[in-house]
């Protein structure tokens, strides 16, 4: 029998499916943010070697570093020669990037002195890790922590020091091709999205960037607005956007304590929000402890598979 010159039916309809297929119908491949941790703060004992087993023990891949996990100084004033190698081998042998390094110091103490010796921390820190992201601190007057409000944090004066203090900052960033990355906290000089964006826009520089902290962005009395904040904070920022933590907060009106997941705020948004501002970098647990960091990548990854979903 002669044979047909039409394709057998399975081929058929498998064809008219294809030709049929509307954009909504064809799978697309969305950008997903890199889930790491803050090592220090969570492995908190141990060699090098040994914290970075359990990160890959635990099934995480990317790291910020703090030279405290080397039983240095956070802001070390030197680095042994051959440090920075070996952490850098240890990580690499692991499968595990390094996506930033902690280099925090208060850039609006009240004593310029402190200033200047962290400006000198930074250049050692930019030094040993040349072109990798840079968390940095806004700071605040009060001299104790740079982590704690203070009256003065809204004068004028305030405002000069710390930005005065960024721009050098930010010089020594351009010597080694580092990108510095602040995070608006609530009792920081920088304590909102819109003064980051003030900050960003005065400095106008490709070596300062944002580090986002959701749980921090809420003062006093502001929960209930949290949409909203979130997705101004976004929209003024989202393009600068370079780190991401993944915290949790249970009140507001001072920064977030709680691991992710356990605490108030809406992580669906804050994912639809990464998502749509296309945030493929380090999405960093913060504030956990060691038995906290199973429960808190699988409750990350679920979000991100729902929202793939």
């Amino acid at each position: 029998m002669p044979t047909s010159s039409h394709p057998p039916r399975r081929q058929f309809l498998a064809m008219a499916a294809s030709a049929l297929a509307t954009p909504a119908q064809t799978p697309r491949h969305s950008p997903s943010p890199q889930i790491g941790i803050l090592l220090a703060t969570t492995y908190t004992s141990g060699s090098i070697e040994s914290r970075l087993d359990e990160v890959k023990a635990h099934g995480l891949s990317c790291i910020q570093w703090s030279m405290s996990a080397a039983g240095l100084p956070e802001m070390p004033g030197e680095i042994p020669p051959g440090l920075t190698a070996r952490i850098q081998r240890e990580a690499a042998a692991r499968s595990i990037a390094i996506g930033s390094v902690q280099g925090t110091f208060n850039m609006c103490h009240p004593d310029p002195e402190h200033r200047r010796n962290g400006l000198l921390r930074l250049r050692t820190l930019a030094q040993a890790f040349p072109s990798m992201p840079i968390h940095i601190c806004t700071g605040t007057r009060n001299p104790n922590s740079m982590w704690r409000p203070h009256p003065a944090n809204n004068s004028p004066e305030a405002w000069r020091d710390m930005a005065a203090c960024v721009r050098d900052a930010v010089a020594i960033a351009r010597q080694s091709n580092s990108v510095l990355a602040f995070e608006p906290e609530v009792n920081n000089i920088v304590n909102s999205a819109r003064k980051a964006r003030q900050l960003l826009d005065e400095i106008a520089s490709p070596h300062l960037k944002v580090t986002m902290d959701p749980a921090n962005l809420f003062p006093a009395g502001t929960l209930p607005r949290m949409k909203e904040i979130l997705e101004e904070a976004f929209t003024l920022l989202g393009k600068d956007i370079v780190l991401a933590h993944a915290k949790d907060l249970d009140h507001d009106g001072d920064a977030g304590h709680k691991a992710a997941g356990e605490g108030l705020l809406d992580y669906a948004l804050y994912m639809r929000l990464l998502r749509a501002h296309r945030f493929t970098g380090p999405l960093l647990l913060h504030g956990l402890t060691r038995a906290q960091v199973p429960g808190c990548l699988a409750f990350l990854r679920a979000r991100l598979a729902a929202l793939a979903a």
